[in-house]
């Protein structure tokens, strides 16, 4: 058994300190938001300060109060589609685009790869992608949120990577035996590239769970509006008027309400994506890796 050095025993103290006070500030908030979630809104409202536990009495008023929010239900069932759809359409796409990119016999291949390239450091900017999105007819459409971000080209880049270190002698094979290109992909590549499959549908899949930004600039229908959107609008602009329940509540005490409903607004929207992590974790270190082993 090796002895550890004294130099090597302060660092392991210092390390584990260091990553213990970084699991804290990152648990922190998200405590507390829980915590305060399941209070009693008075106190909340009243009391500054972490919660520990629920200040009694414990109850589920906010995420009653929340559910019953019609544009919660309907905004969660538009993340849902916006976040299969895009994640499924964006996959298709990236797959078969890395995989083309990936194959040295393509003509143009390293000058269509630069081109692609040239997207991540220079962009037309807002305007001219708003004006692109009215004059294609998507504005106000759920296309809008779902089309004009459908590859992204760290993701593209990524994949071609993790494609273009299977082994040439194996394609070569499958053709041999008759394979056909699509075959080659679905049966070889992305089998055979799974880790990083995993990882770079999470990246869509949390990218489409957390837009807001371009549905609040192409959507005008609250009925189309994504879960974010309808969670900014309570958080931010301290919008509870579509909560037929609040009406029940006194005026007095609406504010303190208010802030409750903020903090279950927080847990519903991000409790979810949180659960989809424990299952793909193991994908991330080597999903990621791959793109650090050839350019």
């Amino acid at each position: 058994m090796l002895r550890r050095t004294t130099t090597e025993s302060i660092f392991n103290v210092f390390n584990i300190f260091f990553l213990t006070l970084l699991c804290v500030i990152t648990l922190y908030p998200l405590w507390h938001v829980l915590m305060a979630s399941f209070s009693d809104p008075l106190t909340v409202f009243a009391k500054r300060g972490f919660y520990f536990v629920p200040a009694p009495p414990f109850n589920f008023l906010g995420y009653k109060l929340v559910l019953e929010n019609p544009n919660i239900v309907s905004g969660f069932l538009n993340t849902i589609f916006y976040v299969v759809v895009g994640t499924v359409m964006s996959m298709f796409l990236t797959i078969t685009g890395g995989y083309v990119l990936s194959r040295k016999d393509v003509y143009w291949n390293k000058y269509i790869m630069k081109g692609i390239i040239f997207t991540m450091y220079f962009a037309g900017g807002l305007i001219p992608f708003y004006l692109l999105v009215l004059n294609l007819g998507m504005r106000n459409s759920r296309w809008a949120i779902i089309l004009p971000i459908l590859v992204n080209t760290f993701n593209l880049i990524i994949m071609r990577t993790a494609f273009s270190g299977v082994s040439e002698s194996m394609i070569e094979s499958a053709k041999l035996d008759g394979a056909s290109e699509w075959t080659i992909i679905w049966r070889i590549m992305v089998p055979l590239a799974q880790a990083t499959v995993a990882v770079i549908a999470l990246f869509y899949a949390v990218r489409m769970w957390n837009e807001w930004f371009n549905p609040s600039i192409f959507l005008n229908s609250k009925d189309k509006y994504p879960l974010q959107l309808v969670l900014r609008e309570i958080l931010i602009n301290n919008d509870t008027s579509s909560m037929r329940p609040m009406g029940l509540i006194g005026q007095s005490q609406q504010e303190s309400f208010r802030l409750l409903v903020k903090y279950c607004t927080i847990i519903v929207g991000t409790v979810p994506i949180l659960v989809m992590y424990p299952f793909l974790q193991k994908y991330f270190v080597k999903g990621i890796m791959i793109g650090g082993v050839k350019g």
